[in-house]
This record gives C-alpha cells, sequence and structure tokens, in this order.
C-alpha cells in the first residue's frame, strides 16, 4: 500500500506532523523483513514493536533511533482503572505529532492486527499521513516453515482461526467441512481448540501438526491426530510447563499427514538446527561467522574473548605508514582483517585513501583479509594459491632480486603477538623486513555468570575456535568447555593449542576460513 496522500487542505497538517508506517516484521525470522521494510526502518526517528519483534527490527534502525517500550495491559489494570500513559497508540500519536518519522512494527501482517487497524483509524482522524508495509503472515510463514503445505493442486479450501476469539458458529463451520484449518493458539489451549473442532465434526483421527516459536532456530513441531496432540505434548514433556502460554500454529487437515511433513520439513532438517553455537572471537568479527551458522540452522552465541586496542606506542606504526607515501617499500603483506583496519584507520588520521598503495605490491594472507582490502579500494597482487597461512604466503611470496626490485624492503603490519613465521621466511627470501605492531590483542572481560555455567556445565553443543588466542582466552575468562561439546578449529596450531588445554578436538577444517570451520562442522554432524 502506497503512502495515504494528503488533501490540499491537509498540506499543513502534513509539514506540522510526522509519519507513521505501520510495519509487519513476520513471524519470527529476521529473513524475512521485505525490502521496504528496511527501508522503513533505515529513515525512523522513532521505533515502536512488539517485544517479540523488537530484536528483528531494531539492527536496521539507526542507532540513536528512539525505541520507547509498551506498556502491558492486564486485566487487573484494567479493572483497577488504572490508566495506561505509554500504550502504542498514545506513543505513535505522540511522536506522529511531534513531527517524527515513526515506524509501528508488529509481529506477522499490521492487517491481520486488530490494534494496528484502530491505530491507523486515529491517524487518518487527525490527518497523520501513514503508510502500510505488510508482512508474512504469522499464519502462512509459520506452517511453510513447518513444511506443511496447506493448499494442493485441487485447491483446498484454508480456514484462519484465533482460539481465543473463535465464536460457536465459527467452530461448527470449520468442523463441518473437509478444508484445512490454521489454528493460532497456545501450547497449553491447542488440545482444548483441537476438541472443539472434534466436537463439531471433525474426525479424532484427523492429522494435525503444532509448531512453537515457527521461523526461528528455537521452532519445534509435533505431529499428532486431534484427538491425540494432548498425550503427544505430555509425553513429549512440554506440558505442563510454566511456557505453556507460548503462541503456537497448529495446522489441521489430511494434507498435514506426518507422512508428508518428513519429505517436506525443510527447515528443522538443517544441519545444525537448534545447536547451540559458541563463537568466541571480537565482536566486529563474529558477524559473518554467525549468519552462517544461522543459515545451518544453529544458534550462535557471540561472546568477545579478544579486544583489539591500538599500540602502546604509535609512533612505529606512524614513520611506517609515512615510510609507504614516500617510497621506501616495495610491497606491504597484511595478514589479517585487524591490521587491514589498523592501517585504514591510520591512512583516514591522515587525510590518505587507497590510492596512498600505488605503486607498491600488496600481499593478502587469505580470502578474509583480501575482502577487506578490496573493501578499502585495494586490490591485492598477492593471495596464497594454496594454505591461506604465514607458510602459504611463503611458498608464493619471489625472492628478493636486485635487478627487478628497486627496494628490497617489506612493511608487515601485525599483531603484538603474531608468530615470527613470516618475518623468518621473508629474510630467508632475501627481504629486509619492517615489522610494525600495528594493534595490540588483549584478553575480553569475562562473559556474563550463566554464560560461564553454560560453557563449563555442557549448555553449547559446540564452539567455534578460530585462533590460537581465542582457545587460552576463553578458557582464562570463562573456564574450559565441557566434554560433551564439539570442539572445532580452524587450523592445525589452534588444534594443538586447544590439545594442550586438555580440550579434545572433534572437527578441523580444511582451510584457515572460518566458513570452512562453519561448512566443516556442519558437514561432519551431517555426514
Amino acid at each position: 500500500m502506497s503512502p495515504t496522500r494528503p488533501t490540499a487542505n491537509a498540506s499543513s497538517v502534513f509539514s506540522a506532523h510526522g509519519h507513521v508506517t505501520f510495519l509487519g516484521a513476520g513471524p519470527g525470522d529476521p529473513g524475512l523483513l521485505t525490502l521496504r521494510a528496511v527501508e522503513a526502518l533505515a529513515g525512523a526517528d522513532v521505533l515502536i514493536a512488539e517485544p517479540e519483534v523488537l530484536d528483528v527490527v531494531r539492527s536496521h534502525a539507526r542507532a540513536n533511533v528512539s525505541t520507547p517500550e509498551l506498556t502491558v495491559v492486564d486485566d487487573a489494570s484494567t479493572a483497577a482503572g488504572i490508566p495506561v500513559l505509554r500504550d502504542a497508540a498514545n506513543l505513535v500519536m505522540e511522536a506522529a505529532r511531534g513531527g517524527k518519522r515513526v515506524v509501528r512494527a508488529v509481529t506477522g501482517d499490521p492487517g491481520l492486527d486488530g490494534n494496528a487497524g484502530q491505530e491507523m483509524l486515529a491517524c487518518a482522524a487527525e490527518g497523520i499521513p501513514f503508510e502500510v508495509v505488510p508482512g508474512v503472515a504469522t499464519s502462512v510463514g509459520v506452517p511453510a516453515y513447518a513444511g506443511v503445505p496447506l493448499r494442493d493442486a485441487q485447491g483446498t479450501d484454508v480456514r484462519f482461526i484465533d482460539a481465543r476469539s473463535a465464536s460457536e458458529r465459527c467452530w461448527t463451520e470449520v468442523g463441518a467441512s473437509d478444508g484445512t484449518a490454521v489454528v493460532s493458539a497456545t501450547l497449553e489451549t491447542v488440545a482444548a481448540a483441537a476438541g472443539e473442532l472434534v466436537a463439531a465434526g471433525r474426525k479424532p483421527d484427523t492429522p494435525l501438526t503444532v509448531t512453537v516459536a515457527g521461523t526461528t532456530t528455537r521452532q519445534r513441531t509435533w505431529s499428532a491426530t486431534l484427538g491425540t496432540i494432548a498425550q503427544v505434548l505430555k509425553q513429549a514433556k512440554v506440558l505442563p510447563s510454566p511456557e505453556g502460554h507460548r503462541p503456537v500454529i497448529a495446522v489441521v487437515g489430511e494434507r498435514s499427514s506426518a507422512a508428508q511433513r518428513d519429505q517436506l520439513s525443510w527447515f528443522e532438517s538443517k544441519p545444525l538446527f537448534g545447536w547451540k553455537v559458541l563463537v568466541p572471537r571480537t565482536k566486529e568479527q563474529a558477524a559473518s561467522l554467525s549468519d552462517q551458522l544461522r543459515s545451518y540452522g544453529a544458534v550462535p552465541h557471540e561472546v568477545p574473548t579478544i579486544a583489539v586496542e591500538p599500540p602502546r606506542t604509535p609512533q612505529q606504526m606512524e614513520r611506517a605508514v609515512k615510510g609507504l607515501v614516500t617510497g621506501r617499500y616495495e610491497w606491504i603483506a597484511f595478514t589479517s582483517v585487524n591490521a587491514v583496519k589498523a592501517v585504514r584507520e591510520k591512512f583516514e588520521e591522515y587525510g590518505l585513501d587507497a590510492r596512498a598503495f600505488a605503486g607498491i605490491k600488496v600481499a593478502a594472507v587469505g580470502e578474509q583479509t583480501a575482502a577487506a582490502l578490496v573493501d578499502f579500494g585495494v586490490k591485492p597482487d598477492l593471495v596464497p594459491s594454496g594454505e591461506q597461512s604465514a607458510a602459504g604466503l611463503l611458498e608464493d611470496w619471489p625472492p628478493y632480486d636486485p635487478v627487478f626490485d628497486p627496494i628490497d624492503r617489506v612493511f608487515l603490519p601485525r599483531a603484538d603477538i603474531a608468530t615470527e613465521t613470516l618475518v623468518a621466511g621473508l629474510i630467508e627470501l632475501g627481504w629486509e623486513v619492517d615489522d610494525v605492531t600495528a594493534y595490540r590483542t588483549v584478553r575480553a572481560s569475562p562473559p556474563p555468570a550463566d554464560t560461564r555455567e553454560a560453557i563449563k556445565g555442557g549448555g553449547f553443543d559446540a564452539v567455534l575456535f578460530t585462533s590460537s588466542s581465542t582457545v587460552r582466552n576463553l578458557v582464562g575468562i570463562a573456564g574450559k568447555p565441557h566434554n560433551v561439546t564439539v570442539i572445532a578449529c580452524i587450523g592445525p596450531a589452534t588444534a594443538k593449542t586447544a590439545e594442550e588445554h586438555g580440550l579434545r578436538v572433534d572437527v578441523l577444517s580444511p582451510e584457515p576460513s572460518v566458513h570452512k570451520l562453519a561448512e566443516a562442522l556442519a558437514e561432519g554432524l551431517d555426514g
């Protein structure tokens, strides 16, 4: 739906008031947000979101966006006549009257949210322009992720029911039909809803699936029948439970049979589905690895174990960067993404850009470092053709030739704790090396107590170590992972450090790449 257009009489209102976007955040998977939703979130001054979807939408908003908290109105407050001052409608109107761009995010689709509809009417009554950005409806998205098609080639009728507000007539109509029924309920009430359908005429052996936390990596689906669902949930020890209030989507009909779901359950059959995987890295470096783990169905938990800080004495780095500009070096070798970041920041400090690399040969230790250079505007001249490591870089590095190389010096910006392998190898090839500390890696602060307990108590299914320092620092700040936890290491050196700390290495990446490491974990478990 396009933004409502103010009339000529409302032009003054448009300038006085802000704008409201009613946005569907989908059922829970952040990847289901539409392109228009992401665009609207990026321009929001105020983000008013239901608690269930706040984390889904907040990452697409600006860092300084205002996110006022919604007040949960319970029956006791209403009965006592306690005024609600911060409910969604008041927050939306207050921000819009102040000239703000407001995004009102709801679970699923705003067209199926009665409260959002009331808020749209309030905007229309005051002449506040608004637009609606549809989202994936929960009652449609969750069955898709559960592997339960709602219609077939014969064009089955589909009826959507909210068990909380369904009338007796509604149950009677659905019970008398043979179409597919999609029921919104809770764990505690889904068996009662099944009973309503049986009482209205559906056969007790009608197949049914119940999905909780749909479209997220916490999703779980049970297959049963209308007559057995209560027993199935009890046997699965789902009920009785304090979490009985959790919402579920139940699909009732002959085409939601367990046999068919076994073939179509694409989401819950992912190789790492539901696995809690510890990612002990710097916060900046963890994002791409976590995204890949999510694509395998895992639940990544990032624990910063390393903090990157500038060198204690910056003079050496400053001299080296000036030497780059004045032609002191034939080569510059980057052995990490952090080294690229450190040089880039120093360049920006001096008002330099990628053009300062003109005439200098650039080497990168691997694909990740090369990608960081390309992002900087620099295409590396040398990336190892074999092993992506210092040893692999030396395999392809040309020896110094006084005829073809006018300068015999290499600039090597690196961490304070880097090994001497590359320096010694370059010297052996005839090069002079300016070995410069570009950044320091220091141990991060310990994670929260519950995370430490999960690490030591087997609360994580796997941990991915991407360097020897992540092993040492994780053990130092949080203790050793439990022996039931799968240990995956990025390379032989990291694996050796893990073993020295008493850890059993279960998975070894075939290449020193975080993506290959995640892939090796997924393939190892899938195989």
